[in-house]
């Protein structure tokens, strides 16, 4: 057979825009991951970094939140925050337009309370943007047992984004929330399903992930 330019690029696009990954997904091989629904990106107005979009979509991820618990699939959440006085943070991070802002916390980053986190489930404080940057997540992850990433929150094409591509470096099946994720320019947020949904993880909307826990319960 000959693979002409029209073949590949429509096979591309395919995937792109409808490919999914054939993995199922189990409630006792996965694990939800929230990454960094904090003060200053979701509590409206209180900081230059906040993300209207996801402010938008908390309840709608508050209720996956819900339903993973309700299936006994644990909850991590992650914070972006100034750990180690700063040293253990990418140097690079400080020359791009991301940190163009005098703005500083005024305390510790803490998750956004509306969002229930409760006081039994891990929180993960990270320096940089993927979830697996010098923190313990892989390691809590293979004590859990979980083989398997729920990747939901903010920003989708940052942090939600890096994790994702740093799970599937790892060996996890990734699993990622296509309305359960948020940007701070919406017309990003199908541009980076895209890329992930042709080579990195199943993106499924949030109803998606639930029936596909269900289901596999029931089963």
């Amino acid at each position: 057979m000959a693979y002409t330019e029209d073949w590949v690029i429509t096979r591309a696009r395919n995937a792109y825009e409808r490919g999914r990954a054939s993995f199922a997904v189990l409630p006792e091989r996965a694990a939800l991951l929230v990454i960094d629904m904090q003060d200053e990106f979701v509590r409206p107005g209180w900081s230059p970094y906040w993300v209207p979009a996801a402010t938008r979509m908390a309840p709608r991820l508050r209720q996956l939140i819900e339903d993973c618990r309700a299936a006994s699939v644990p909850v991590l959440w992650t914070i972006f925050d100034d750990t180690h006085l700063g040293l253990d943070r990418p140097h690079a991070l400080r020359f791009l337009p991301h940190a163009d802002t005098d703005w500083r916390r005024p305390g510790p980053a803490e998750v956004w309370a509306p969002m229930g986190c409760h006081p039994g489930e891990a929180i993960i404080r990270k320096p940089s943007y993927g979830a697996f940057y010098d923190t313990p997540l892989d390691t809590m992850l293979r004590n859990l047992g979980r083989d398997t990433v729920i990747v939901t929150g903010t920003l989708t094409n940052y942090c939600c984004g890096t994790t994702a591509r740093q799970a599937y470096e790892r060996g996890y099946k990734v699993v990622f929330g296509s309305d359960v994720t948020a940007t701070d320019d919406e017309s990003r947020q199908e541009p980076e399903l895209a890329v992930l949904r042709k080579g990195f993880a199943l993106v499924l909307t949030a109803e998606e992930i639930t029936d596909r826990l269900a289901t596999a319960t029931s089963t």
